[in-house]
């Protein structure tokens, strides 16, 4: 980073090298200088800088400098914010068991996902911490499965969670710690022309063999991912009629939430993601979503850059806690 140079014929060539990414261009108002910090562009005889209060028109004769800045810091999420998508994110993604504890949710699925079978442990639970947990690990006892809690990271919930010993669940495969990624729908839906249409009546076989293997779901696979009556489910196929990819959207409140996407490993990088993400951002539009929430671990680096490369950004993060 760090490049800058003079808008004049021999430095043309170094701001071309510029265009596409966040600068600073420093220029001539009248007598002052000012400057537009933005994403840089090109047109005509003018540079245009992507600011956050809009596109700023600059004359090439008036810039004095350009020089490359590194991406904004992102603003952290409020308290609120994360614990009503938490919430939403539970709603589309209902445990086959759930028990209220104060404003924790307790919740267990046979063991089927992380999500299912842990406290999401946001609020107050109405009683003290340490109380609390012993709740936690007596539901767990009474379902057969592991105590675990849920926390946002960096929350005063995941602090207190911590300082009463316990520690990251680092035997969780499927990833102890979680990113929750948000994007806007209109964008999404914008992917490809003609986004795949999304069956809503309940998966068939062919969705469930892509999600599951060709064993049938358990009673708590079946409740998770096909109880809420708001659900869609996705399923593409090639020409052959052979399904290749298949997704699940839950529209709660003005969020979709993405909690499925699945591509054939044999017909990976063909673009079956972004249709899966298209089709389901255009089915949630249909239905008054403006927002998709998705939850991906952050040791999955493909799916990572599929969500950068289609606009999704990180709201916040959350890992499991479990007894030390």
């Amino acid at each position: 980073m760090g490049q800058s140079g003079r808008c004049d014929a021999e430095n043309a060539a170094e701001v071309e090298t510029l265009i596409g990414r966040r600068v600073v261009v420093r220029h001539r108002v009248g007598e002052k200088l000012s400057d537009a910090v933005g994403e840089l562009g090109v047109e005509g005889a003018d540079l245009i800088v992507q600011t956050r209060r809009g596109p700023v028109r600059v004359r090439r004769s008036a810039v004095t400098a350009v020089r490359a800045v590194p991406p904004p810091v992102p603003r952290r999420a409020s308290l609120s914010a994360i614990a009503r998508l938490e919430e939403l994110c539970a709603d589309a993604w209902p445990a086959l068991v759930e028990e209220q504890l104060g404003a924790w949710r307790l919740r267990a699925a046979g063991g089927y996902t992380g999500r299912a079978n842990a406290a999401l442990a946001i609020g107050d639970p109405g009683m003290p911490t340490g109380a609390a947990l012993d709740a936690v690990r007596a539901f767990a006892d009474r379902h057969g499965i592991r105590p675990r809690a849920q926390v946002p990271m960096g929350s005063p919930w995941d602090r207190t969670v911590a300082a009463h010993g316990w520690v990251l669940d680092e035997g969780h495969a499927a990833g102890a710690v979680v990113s929750v990624q948000v994007a806007d729908l209109g964008e999404l839906a914008e992917l490809v022309p003609a986004p795949e249409p999304c069956a809503a009546a309940g998966p068939e076989d062919a969705w469930w063999h892509l999600v599951l293997g060709r064993r049938p779901p358990s009673a708590a696979q079946r409740h998770v991912l096909a109880s809420p009556r708001a659900a869609g489910f996705l399923l593409l196929r090639d020409e052959a009629g052979v399904a290749v990819a298949a997704g699940r959207a839950v529209v709660v409140d003005d969020h979709v939430h993405l909690s499925v996407l699945t591509v054939d490993p044999t017909v990976r990088r063909r673009g079956h993601g972004t249709r899966l993400l298209a089709g389901a951002a255009a089915w949630g539009r249909e239905r008054g979503a403006r927002w998709a929430v998705l939850q991906v671990a952050v040791h999955n680096t493909p799916a990572l850059r599929l969500y950068a490369r289609t606009g999704w950004t990180e709201h916040h993060r959350y890992r499991y806690l479990v007894p030390d």
